[in-house]
Formats: C-alpha cells, structure tokens, sequence
C-alpha cells in the first residue's frame, strides 16, 4: 500500500477518535460545553474557580480516565484480534475464541470471591491469560514448533475454543457460588466495565509495546499470509513469527480483560471490517486497527453511559448489540 494512503487512512481515523473522545468528555449526567472541558483540561481558559473544580472533577477524575482506559482496551483487543486473523488465516479468530479472556476472567472471579484487592484481581487475571497461553501453546506445540508447510489454523482454533469453553464452564460453576451481594458487580465486569477502570496508564503502555514489539514485523506478516511454504522460501522464520505474534496477541488481549474486562466482538469486528474497506497490508492495518478499536470502545462506552442515565450498562453488552448485527451483515454481502 502506497504510503501516503495509509496515512491519509491513519488521520481520518484518529480525527474520528479525537471527535469520539471529546464527546465522551463533555457528554454525561452532567452535560460540559467544549469551552469548559477545555477549561477542565487547561484551568488557566478563563472560566470562574467554581466552575473549574466542578469541569474538573468530572472530566480529569471520572471521564478522561474512563474514556482513555476504553481506548486503550479497544485498541488492544483490535489489535490482538488482527494477528491472531493472520496467524490462523482465519476471519473468525480473535483473543475471546482462543480462550485467553475466559482465563484471565475465570482467576480473576476467584479473586473477587475472596475479597483480594483490586491489584490481586488484576494480577490473576494476567496469571489465567498467562495458563490459557501455556494451555494453547503446549498442546498445539507441534504445529507452532515444527513449522509445517501446510495450514495448522484448524487445529490451534479447534484447541482455543475447547480451552475457551472449559473456563465459561468454571465461570458458571463460580457464579452459582458467589454470594448475591457480590454477584452484580462480578456480572458487570464479565460484560466489560470500564467504571472502576482507574488509572489507564498501565493500559496504554501495554499498548505501546505490544505496537513496538509487533509493527517491525508487518512486513514479515503480509509474506505470512500467503502460506508457511511461500514465508519459508522468502527467508522469514515462520516458527519464531508465529510465536511472536501469538505471544503478544494473547498479552494484549491480557492486559485489555484487566482494565475493562471481557469486552466481546472489538477484536473480530473492527479488524475485518477495516480489512474490508482497506485492503489487508497489515502496515497499514495494524495502526489503523489500533484506532479504530479505540474509537469503538471508547463510543461504545459513550452509549452505555448515557442511553438511560444517570444509569450505566456494561459496555460489552452495547459492543454485542452493535457487533452481531455488523458481522452478520459483513457476511451477508461478502462475495461468494
């Protein structure tokens, strides 16, 4: 893809996100012009003090935190969701069919039934994504290690799923044993919560290095797309590669479920349809794919935080609403 158009792809995107982003911060309970966000923002705008502390308390302590942790996880989940499709050659994989979030979700509930603080339920749910990780990888060892020729997708896809369906297994057998006065609020995190989110700065440095330790590979990927014997012949190391990329697929995927919880559909949808529109130069998609997973979660958010306020519903239950319908619509119209 020619360079100028990936970039011309790249701004359109992060404009949309920009505009996304500020709705979120002046949109809510309590509606903010742009004038005070900006002044909530910059305090030296001038408004009046008493103004300034109220934008400010809500945009710096509720909103941009809230909105920059739903960016963060919907660009991961994005991302993780691209390579996983090119790993397997396959549209349908993404981080949640390969059973990496229903691990991390499933050490995670068990911390909450405990009482751990909220730093323990994060750390078990990196440990759970870390043992799907060891699950997948150990009993799919032959066709990551050996390289063959042929298409392994099946297999790796076939084992993620039974992994992913052991752990909703658990999941039920937890929930059944979780007192009611803890029951909702474990139900929202399974359907992707962004409000005890807190500081999205862990998020977003994930994201940064799950990019730096992915994009220099792009190049490598558009080769692996068309076969493990067409990469081999071209001088890529097929079996390194294909353990990077699910590596840090499955990490993005981890530190997503830790800051937002199990948020479905992001990372199938966004990736295809943007391939769709664009082309599947992963150059260009991965970055782009970064954005516009953001972007969807972070509206998603939006929506879920002001369709019946001053309540809010879980934000994966409006990623499901609006993602079901779209795919099925991708498919629908896809050429036969």
């Amino acid at each position: 893809m020619h360079a100028r158009r990936a970039a011309v792809i790249w701004c359109v995107l992060a404009a949309l996100t920009l505009a996304v982003l500020i709705a979120s911060l002046a949109l809510g309970s309590v509606p903010l012009t742009p004038s005070r966000v900006l002044a909530a923002l910059l305090p030296a705008h001038g408004v009046t003090a008493d103004q300034s502390d109220l934008a400010g308390e809500i945009v710096r302590t509720l909103r941009l935190p809230r909105a920059l942790a739903g960016f963060a996880c919907g660009a991961l989940l994005a991302v993780a969701g691209a390579l996983l499709q090119v790993l397997l050659r396959n549209p349908l994989a993404e981080p949640y069919v390969l059973g990496v979030s229903g691990g991390a979700a499933t050490f995670a509930l068990s911390a909450m039934m405990t009482g751990c603080a909220w730093w323990l339920v994060d750390v078990s749910a990196f440990g759970g994504a870390f043992v799907s990780i060891l699950l997948v990888l150990g009993l799919a060892r032959r066709e990551l290690w050996r390289g063959e020729p042929q298409d392994t997708s099946p297999r790796l896809l076939l084992t993620g799923a039974v992994i992913a369906a052991g752990w909703g297994a658990l999941i039920t057998l937890l929930l059944t044993m979780t007192p009611d006065n803890r029951l909702r609020g474990m139900l929202f995190w399974l359907t992707g919560d962004l409000s005890a989110s807190g500081a999205p700065w862990l998020a977003l440095a994930a994201l940064v290095a799950v990019l730096m330790a992915i994009l220099p590979a792009a190049p490598q990927l558009n080769v692996l797309l068309r076969g493990d014997a067409m990469a081999q012949s071209l001088g890529v190391p097929v079996v390194r590669l294909r353990l990077r990329v699910y590596l840090v697929a499955s990490l993005a995927a981890a530190a997503a479920v830790t800051t937002g919880g199990t948020i479905g559909f992001v990372g199938l949808v966004v990736p295809h349809t943007l391939r769709l529109a664009f082309g599947n130069d992963q150059r260009m998609l991965l970055p782009a794919a970064a954005l516009g997973g953001g972007m969807a979660v972070m509206g998603a958010d939006l929506i879920a935080r002001t369709v019946i306020a001053p309540a809010q519903l879980p934000v994966g239950v409006i990623t499901a609403l609006i993602g079901v319908p779209v795919f099925l619509w991708m498919l629908l119209r896809r050429p036969r």
